[in-house]
């Protein structure tokens, strides 16, 4: 039998078993070093363990005797608690006992007192000794009347006795109230201060406060108004007040119900309690809008101010071109406006010395809000917030009107016009008092400044600057003498971009302060104010947005024909120089030197009409014009290393003399044509690589290449290797 050949048997490859082999090593190598890491933290424990050890076995005989005292402790503790307890019920019953003793001496006093004072106030009647009589009735009304007759029986006296003390009270209480309540009132009708004084601190002992001070109330507020007809001529003939006459009517209405109150609060706190004043600042109000609804009717007829209105309204549905007669004008508001704002004024200082009267002040906001004053006081505002807009929309319409250009100044008349009127509108309605009529006046000013004033610069600047040669140091005198519509307009056309300058300052300056004249009380004050405010600096961008469009226009008729003549220029210049004609060229600066001196010529034509701000905008705006033009420019020519050399030095000329006409930094506008003279001015192609990394660098690679395929001399597969 044939046996068939074993197959050779198949051993892994030496190479897979020396890298399985060196990976269990690293495994195990790893595990050990991990196994020690733990075995060294543990015997690195065995001391600390040690001595805790020590210290248990050293504390363990005195467990015992903590143990033993700490059952003492809590034997001492129970016995403690119970020996308390005992004392504490003694002592419950001890203070029972001496409140049921202090209860009956205050019995047997109550009796004692009875009888003192029903055979007392007899006789104080009879001799008419009223505070007596009162004193003695206050302590009988103090009493329990029915604890009285139970202590009467339980200490076996004559029940009767104390009924009929009782009775006799009773009705000397009630005979009391009605001889003092008609004393009282003789003394009304006598105007017998004193007496009704008296009378009335007597009220509250007989338990008569509410008609003690209704009754008082009544006798205040016909002072009042007896003192309001008395003055009333007095203040009326006053002719040097004669523009503010109601104003001060309602003024002295004010202040003497003011001096009434602070007279007659210590005395109603005194003899009636805190809070009871309110009572008598009630009916004073009420006493007050009949006196102040009279005045304020009687303002509305001599005033006119219906009628004013009417015609307010009228003029605002129509606006005729040709009706000056209809039209009222806002000059003779004014004194009416101060009036109106004085009348607020009082009205609101009035409110706060009431409210500053009382803790409690929910009765009296609720009468006030209720009250004809009230009512009186939102007519008088209302009617002040459409007289206040009519007066600023006129008074600033006919400032527009009449704006004129003095000599040597950078602004016209209407600048500070308008802005005069604005703060005086502004500041009249602060000295109202109330917030949302000075939000009202300020959202009025915002849209006046932009619909009038920004408008009315705007529609001039929207006509373009005249071009041509114009000398601003002989504008004036031909403006003066009308000769010369064009340089008239050169001259309105400047001094409006200064308007507009000039007004985001004083508009920034007028915020400012309103913020800090303007009371805010609360928080919710303070955010009605800040989103007026808001409003109005608004103003300030729109502003911005304007003069920049005059700049732009400025740029298009004076700066942009005049600049392309004077670097195209350069275009006629060769830039293939030799060494002479390098020397000969940076010798007479052909190109530089005349461009310099026409910009110098053309920025001195408008610096001395023009603000500083504006004049440094104009210089930022012809830097713009010229690097963008000269590198237009510099696009159409072909330079060697000496043409490159000659257009850095010009460069840099240029850099120098613009940086030197403003006090702006102007570099940055510079940047990109100073990097292309620095690409025209390289010795190399690869030394550009020195300058693009820089954060810098304004050119593109494209615009490097494009840059460099000016040189002549440079290599143009170099280039493109870029």
């Amino acid at each position: 039998m044939l046996s068939q050949p074993k197959l050779p048997k198949m051993e892994p490859e030496p190479e897979d078993c020396d890298k399985e082999m060196q990976d269990l090593l690293k495994q195990i190598e790893g595990e050990e070093a991990e196994v020690d890491n733990k075995l060294i933290e543990c015997l690195s424990l065995k001391t600390q363990l040690e001595m805790e050890v020590q210290s248990i076995s050293e504390s363990m005989p005195n467990l015992h005797i903590v143990k033993s005292e700490a059952k003492e402790l809590e034997e001492m503790v129970n016995f403690t608690s119970t020996l308390a307890e005992k004392v504490s019920s003694k002592v419950r019953q001890l203070d029972l006992a001496r409140s049921r003793v202090s209860d009956c001496q205050k019995r047997v006093h109550d009796l004692l007192d009875l009888q003192l004072c029903s055979n007392g106030v007899e006789t104080c009647l009879q001799n008419e000794d009223f505070e007596k009589a009162a004193a003695h009735i206050h302590r009988f009304l103090s009493m329990d009347q029915n604890l009285l007759k139970q202590t009467a029986d339980d200490m076996a006296q004559d029940c009767t006795t104390v009924t009929t003390s009782f009775n006799l009270l009773q009705q000397a209480a009630s005979n009391l109230r009605s001889i003092m309540s008609n004393k009282f009132q003789v003394a009304v009708d006598k105007k017998d201060s004193a007496s009704v004084e008296r009378y009335f601190k007597l009220f509250p002992l007989i338990d008569m406060h509410q008609f003690g001070l209704e009754q008082y109330s009544k006798f205040i507020c016909s002072k009042l108004k007896s003192q309001f007809k008395e003055n009333m001529d007095s203040i009326r003939n006053n002719e040097q007040r004669a523009s503010v006459v109601f104003a001060d009517l309602l003024t002295f209405v004010f202040e003497n119900i003011a001096r009434e109150i602070e007279a007659q609060q210590p005395l109603i706190d005194t003899y009636y309690g805190e809070g009871r004043i309110i009572t008598l600042i009630l009916a004073i109000q009420a006493q007050c809008d009949e006196m102040s609804s009279s005045i304020v009717t009687e303002l509305w007829t001599s005033r006119q101010i219906e009628s004013k209105i009417s015609l307010i309204n009228d003029y605002s549905k129509v606006k005729p071109s040709n009706s000056s007669g209809d039209k009222l004008e806002p000059k003779s508001l004014d004194p009416l406006l101060n009036e109106m704002t004085i009348i607020h004024s009082r009205y609101m200082l009035y409110v706060r010395f009431l409210k500053r009267r009382l803790q409690d002040t929910n009765d009296l906001d609720e009468s006030l809000r209720k009250s004809e004053l009230c009512r009186k006081m939102q007519e008088i505002l209302g009617n002040y917030l459409l007289l206040e807009r009519y007066y600023l929309e006129e008074s600033v319409k006919k400032a527009i009107s009449m704006d004129a250009i003095e000599h040597q100044c950078l602004q016209s008349s209407m600048l500070d016009d308008v802005f005069f009127i604005l703060r005086k509108c502004i500041r009249r309605a602060s000295s109202g008092g109330s917030l949302d009529g000075i939000c009202a006046v300020i959202n009025n000013g915002s849209l006046v400044l932009e619909d009038q004033f920004l408008d009315a610069i705007h529609r001039y600047l929207r006509q373009g600057y005249p071009s041509g040669y114009m000398d601003l140091t002989q504008a004036y005198n031909v403006v003066m003498q009308g000769r010369n519509d064009a340089e008239q307009s050169r001259v309105q056309f400047l001094t409006y971009l200064n308007n507009l300058e000039v007004a985001a300052e004083y508009v920034t300056t007028l915020i400012q302060s309103l913020n800090e004249e303007i009371p805010c009380p609360s928080e919710r004050d303070k955010e009605k104010l800040q989103s007026c405010l808001s409003g109005l600096s608004g103003v300030t961008s729109n502003l911005g947005t304007v003069k920049e469009y005059g700049l732009q226009q400025l740029r298009s008729a004076a700066i942009k024909p005049r600049v392309a003549p004077w670097i195209d220029v350069y275009l006629s210049l060769n830039h293939n120089l030799t060494e002479e004609e390098f020397v000969a060229y940076e010798a007479n600066e052909p190109f530089i030197g005349s461009l310099v001196m026409h910009l110098d010529t053309l920025l001195s034509e408008f610096k001395p009409r023009l603000t500083q701000s504006n004049y440094d905008s104009l210089v930022s705006i012809l830097a713009l014009e010229v690097t963008s033009h000269l590198e237009r420019v510099i696009v159409k020519c072909e330079f060697n290393r000496l043409g490159g050399m000659a257009l850095d030095k010009e460069v840099r000329g240029l850099v120098s003399y613009l940086s030197g006409a403003t006090s702006w930094t102007i570099r940055d506008r510079l940047a990109r044509l100073m990097q292309i003279s620095t690409v025209l001015n390289l010795d190399k192609v690869t030394e550009i690589s020195d300058y693009v990394s820089s954060a810098t660098w304004r050119l593109s690679t494209s615009d490097v290449r494009q840059f460099m395929a000016l040189r002549q001399d440079f290599n143009k597969e170099d280039i493109m290797r870029l």
